[in-house]
C-alpha cells in the first residue's frame, strides 16, 4: 500500500481463547502493515476480532486467552519479545490507545490532570505535576476542549463521552507517541462530536503520527482512513487503499458491510 518501510508491522499473528475444552481463534493470522502519516483502518463486524487484535498488538491479553504465535514489529522490534517491564516504556510512550469505552477505561475517582501525570511519569519518574500543567493545558486545547483548567480539574463521570475520548487523545499526545490505536472511538457519540473526534484523528495524521482505526463504519473510514484491511472470523479477508477496495471490493463480506441496506454492530 505504501512504499515506505512501516512504523508497525503485525506479521501472523495469532490470539486463542481457550474455555472449557474449546479453542476460539479470535485473530489467526493476521498480518497489517501501519506507516507514518496515514491512517490504517481495520474494518469488520462485531465479533470479527478487530478489537482482540489491536489489544494483542499492546500484549494486552489475559487468560484464557493467549497469543500463540506471530510478530508485533516496531521498527523492526518484535514486542512479543519484550518484557513487561519492557512494555511498559513502549505503552503510553510509543504506542497509545484509545479504548472502545474511555469512560470505562479512565478511572472515575481520579481527576483528569492525575491521569495525564501518570501518563507521563511511568515513564519520566522526575517528573512534576507543577511542571506539567502548562504543557497539558495546551494538549487539552488541541484536542478541541476549550475549558482546560475545568477538564483538569474535573473527574472523567463529570465529562461526557466526547470529552473522555479526547481526554484520551491528549493523554496519547502528552507522551508524544508515534502510533496511535484508536478501537471505535466514535461509537455511542452524537454526530457533531463524532465529526470533531475524526477531525483530530486527521490532524494527527498531517502531523506525522501513524493511526489505526478499529471499527465497523464505512462511513467514517471514508472520511478518514488511507488504508483498509477487512477482517471477519479473525482473519484478513481483504486489504488495499481505501479508494481501491470502495472502487473494486473484490471479496463478498466486504460487499456486505458496504450494503447501505444492511445494518452492522
Amino acid at each position: 500500500m505504501c512504499n515506505e518501510e512501516a512504523v508497525l508491522a503485525v506479521k501472523d499473528l495469532k490470539t486463542y481463547f481457550y474455555c472449557k475444552g474449546r479453542v476460539v481463534k479470535a485473530v489467526d493470522g493476521v498480518s497489517i502493515d501501519v506507516y507514518k502519516g496515514r491512517i490504517t483502518a481495520i474494518i469488520g463486524g462485531s465479533g470479527s476480532g478487530k478489537s482482540v487484535m489491536s489489544l494483542s498488538i499492546l500484549n494486552l491479553i489475559d487468560k484464557p486467552g493467549k497469543i500463540v504465535d506471530g510478530q508485533v514489529l516496531l521498527h523492526g522490534k518484535d514486542l512479543l519479545k519484550f518484557s513487561e517491564k519492557e512494555l511498559r516504556g513502549i505503552r503510553g510512550r510509543q504506542i497509545a490507545m484509545i479504548f472502545q469505552e474511555p469512560s470505562c477505561a479512565l478511572n472515575p475517582v481520579v481527576k483528569v490532570k492525575k491521569h495525564m501525570y501518570e501518563a507521563v511519569r511511568i515513564h519520566d519518574k522526575g517528573a512534576r505535576m507543577n511542571n506539567l500543567l502548562d504543557g497539558f493545558r495546551q494538549t487539552l486545547l488541541r484536542v478541541g476542549l476549550s475549558e482546560p483548567d475545568r477538564v483538569l480539574e474535573s473527574y472523567p463521570f463529570e465529562l461526557s463521552g466526547g470529552m473522555c475520548q479526547r481526554v484520551m487523545v491528549a493523554m496519547g499526545l502528552v507522551t508524544n507517541a508515534e502510533v496511535l490505536i484508536a478501537d471505535e472511538p466514535t461509537s455511542s457519540l452524537d454526530l457533531t462530536t463524532q465529526a470533531e473526534i475524526l477531525e483530530e484523528l486527521l490532524r494527527l495524521k498531517e502531523e506525522g503520527m501513524a493511526v489505526i482505526l478499529i471499527t465497523h463504519d464505512l462511513g467514517v473510514v471514508a472520511q478518514t482512513a488511507d488504508d483498509m484491511y477487512v477482517i471477519k472470523d479473525g482473519k484478513i479477508v481483504e486489504s488495499g487503499t481505501v479508494r481501491e477496495v470502495f472502487a473494486n471490493p473484490k471479496n463478498e463480506y466486504t460487499r456486505y458491510l458496504m450494503d447501505p441496506i444492511t445494518i452492522h454492530n
